[in-house]
């Protein structure tokens, strides 16, 4: 019987077959871990935990008999909370309504899709009270570059 002069290695038994192993068992936890902690970040009450969603849900869905409130209610909630973040731009500053914008589209997915509208609006208002020059000191990438976008359409 004739052997071989060369050594035979070890296929699989180095520092990557260990290295494979150990990710093989790790990552499966880790994404388990991740999407049970993501899951259980979703709001699934159904009641928005932002204060400007809950002003807008309540005037979205209170109807009353004055005039006023009864156009209110008959309002989409992303035309409700464009109304309040313009007023709040006014009275705080466009930081302080995008911030809110960004924490209601977070807690209110279904508004994502009206996200770049309001900011563009936030972004024309801001032009009005603040110039342009000042206002696009506040832009940030909240729903894209919609505020800043809105800085430019009124200013140019």
């Amino acid at each position: 019987m004739k052997h071989s002069t060369t050594p035979q290695t070890r296929r699989g038994r180095g520092p990557a077959r260990r290295v494979g192993r150990t990710l093989a068992f790790v990552l499966p936890v880790v994404l388990v871990f991740s999407g049970t902690l993501a899951v259980a970040g979703v709001n699934w009450s159904g009641r928005p935990s932002s204060p400007v969603l809950a002003a807008a849900d309540t005037a979205a869905s209170g109807a009353s008999s004055s005039g006023a409130s009864s156009r209110t209610a008959e309002r989409a909630p992303h035309q409700v909370l464009r109304d309040r973040l313009l007023v709040e731009l006014h009275k705080e500053n466009p930081g302080v309504a995008l911030t809110h914008l960004q924490q209601a589209v977070n807690d209110r997915p279904s508004l994502a899709r009206h996200c770049a509208s309001i900011a563009r609006a936030l972004g024309k208002a801001a032009v009005r009270v603040y110039g342009p020059t000042r206002a696009q000191s506040y832009a940030r990438p909240v729903c894209d570059t919609s505020f800043a976008s809105g800085v430019l359409t009124a200013h140019g």
